[in-house]
């Protein structure tokens, strides 16, 4: 074999996709903090995978959940010189999890200079990837985290079909948004329906200005990205036979990414309204052979519970958000509660807000309460998983968090009583075992680098 053949063998032969870089563009650089070992006890703790456990133990030891369960972990199980939390009246969750935020691509404070969150150019964009804005001195980064949230999803916005990839971020300090990025997190799509694509480009007077001009869109550009892996497949099996004079098809930022979610490796985070148009989108989904991970907002989505739980579809949705719009017009307080309904479900509390993250533990106990007082009978252990190992499983990261598991990151937060109070406060924070904020200790409150430089300009 020519030495030329053989170098465009070798992604194949490295298992690498064909059409993409040899390695990995913009990689997490992301390394755990130093942690002690840390032993919680006599807490009541929502594990995230539906159990409540009384007067628990928790461990945490080497960045990972070593032991969790009812009563005391045996003494082989912890480790010499751990640190002891008496946890007695506290309740212990995983940390929380925001599928749909935009912090650092709309950072605080918000002016003009710091809203990188939506290239309203082309209703067609997803070669932007919103990582790409990501300010991580953003203020708002550690007001989340002094809510409890340890991860979550930054995604461009919605005024675009096709809005640019999105990525999962773990909630710590660090000079770049790679030294955030959650390590091995598969990446995200964001694409939207309905009102916003159509009244972007409607008002320039160009295509999509309709509904049935989304979809037109969509499909042509889902045609366009399986022509694109049929003609990297053809240049592939031309190489392989010792083509030597082979042309490779030019790399396209945009298809790539669209390639990408049609082989499965990136998943759909669609904003959507209304139930006749995520039905629709469905059946897009279907006709392309690609699946849908989470229909955002969602604000109809009981009235298709029963198809997203066999779709195995999440949908990712506000407790009492309505009305702001046409498409918003038709949302009820117990819209997550009977997402949540059937079996197979998975129905997540999202904030798409900076403030609204700060506080992701109320946002779903409004949600619990509405389900309750229609009979529902939600019980705190069922709905943390709304912030918890939903959305995880969602971002497909539900291997290594969103739940309080052996082995799993030891993503934790310890509250001062139970999480649905209105009067619930996250004490301490940890991420993979270190702790990163505690609300008695000012020095584990962090603040970002663009808050010192503003107070040390205040005269005395």
């Amino acid at each position: 074999m020519r030495l030329k053949s053989f170098l465009r063998l070798l992604p194949l032969l490295l298992g690498l996709p064909a059409g993409n870089a040899m390695a990995e563009a913009y990689p997490s650089t992301y390394s755990p903090l130093p942690s002690e070992p840390t032993l919680i006890t006599h807490a009541t703790i929502l594990t995230g995978t539906g159990e409540r456990l009384d007067d628990a133990s928790l461990l945490l030891a080497d960045g990972k959940i070593s032991f969790v369960g009812e009563g005391q972990a045996s003494e082989d199980q912890v480790p010499a010189g751990v640190t002891t939390i008496d946890a007695s009246g506290r309740w212990v969750t995983p940390g929380l999890i925001d599928v749909h935020s935009h912090l650092g691509v709309y950072a605080s404070p918000a002016v003009k200079a710091l809203a990188d969150g939506n290239e309203m150019t082309n209703p067609v964009t997803p070669n932007v990837w919103a990582e790409h804005s990501i300010w991580p001195q953003d203020p708002a980064f550690s007001r989340a985290l002094a809510g409890g949230i340890t991860s979550l999803q930054v995604l461009p916005g919605s005024g675009n079909l096709f809005g640019g990839r999105s990525v999962i971020l773990k909630n710590i300090y660090s000079t770049s948004y790679q030294g955030m990025k959650f390590p091995d997190a598969p990446y995200g799509l964001k694409m939207a329906c309905g009102e916003n694509p159509k009244r972007v480009y409607g008002e320039r007077k160009q295509m999509p200005s309709t509904r049935m001009g989304n979809m037109a869109v969509y499909r042509a550009q889902w045609i366009s990205a399986q022509k694109y892996i049929d003609d990297w497949a053809a240049y592939d099996k031309k190489v392989a036979a010792g083509g030597d004079e082979a042309k490779a098809p030019k790399r396209d930022l945009k298809l790539e990414t669209l390639a990408g979610v049609l082989k499965g490796e990136i998943r759909v985070n669609m904003h959507c309204y209304r139930a006749d148009e995520m039905m629709t989108i469905l059946d897009l989904a279907d006709e392309f052979g690609y699946k849908i991970s989470t229909f955002h907002h969602a604000v109809e989505g009981y009235k298709i519970a029963t198809k997203l739980a066999e779709k195995n579809v999440c949908a990712a949705m506000w407790a009492d958000w309505w009305g702001f719009k046409m498409e918003a017009y038709d949302g009820i307080q117990e819209n997550i509660a009977i997402v949540d309904r059937p079996p197979g479900s998975c129905a997540i509390v999202h904030s798409d807000s900076s403030e609204g993250i700060q506080r992701l533990n109320q946002e779903a106990a409004k949600a619990m309460t509405r389900g309750n007082l229609a009979g529902m009978d939600i019980a705190p252990e069922r709905a943390i998983r709304w912030i918890t190992s939903n959305p995880a499983k969602a971002l497909g990261i539900d291997d290594q968090t969103g739940s309080l598991e052996p082995g799993k990151m030891a993503d934790v937060v310890i509250w001062n009583g139970n999480p649905f109070s209105v009067y619930a406060k996250a004490g301490q924070v940890f991420i993979d075992g270190a702790l990163v904020y505690d609300r008695d200790n000012p020095d584990l409150q962090p603040v970002s680098d663009f808050e010192l430089g503003q107070l040390l300009g205040v005269s005395q």
